[in-house]
């Protein structure tokens, strides 16, 4: 069966809760040696589950953590957007944004409140990742736990926490994602 991988990223130079943080940061010393070393994980993987391909979060700190891998490979990644950080309420203030997500986290995808249907937005970061067997996509923590909450069938939001450049697979069946394994779960700030 394909495989595809999803990576989250390196730690970043700021964080959502960083007082006057940029909105979209790189990566910080740390984050680039955790993006080197998920290169070499990536690269390790037995020739039927190392990837052949690299797609990214638009985001820069998903895009210098991609880099590496795909320097390796000698490609340019691919940008998916369907695998951003979840979109936050258009009517929210930065500073509300950590509050908003950590209420998120704790409850259903059907129960998150805002301006769209994020059960939906969790189907199309699932299917965005099933529609790419052999990829390496470079994503977020959110992001990632949508794409564990559809392979399960289960609609919490938190299925686990992932750590900076853990990786998680999935086997892709009939279109669908099936969980294989979740990367190196970890305490986040967000939460």
């Amino acid at each position: 069966m394909p495989l595809v991988h999803l990576i989250r990223h390196g730690k970043p130079l700021s964080g959502w809760g960083d007082k006057g943080a940029d909105p979209d940061p790189g990566l910080d010393a740390e984050g680039w040696a955790q993006a080197k070393a998920a290169a070499d994980s990536l690269m390790a993987m037995p020739d039927h589950a190392r990837p052949t391909g690299v797609a990214s979060s638009p985001l820069q700190r998903c895009r210098d953590t991609a880099q590496p891998f795909a320097e390796r490979l000698g490609l340019v990644p691919i940008i998916e957007p369907a695998v951003a950080e979840i979109p936050t309420p258009s009517d929210l203030a930065a500073s509300e944004r950590p509050a908003w997500l950590r209420r998120a986290f704790e409850g259903r995808w059907d129960e998150i409140v805002g301006d769209r249907d994020y059960g939906q937005w969790a189907q199309g970061v699932a299917a965005a990742a099933a529609a790419r067997p052999g990829v390496a996509i470079f994503s977020h923590f959110v992001a990632i736990n949508a794409a564990v909450s559809v392979a399960k069938g289960d609609p919490r939001v938190r299925q686990f926490e992932p750590g900076h450049c853990s990786i998680t697979t999935f086997e892709i069946v009939d279109g669908r994602l099936v969980l294989v394994e979740t990367g190196v779960s970890t305490q986040t700030s967000i939460l």
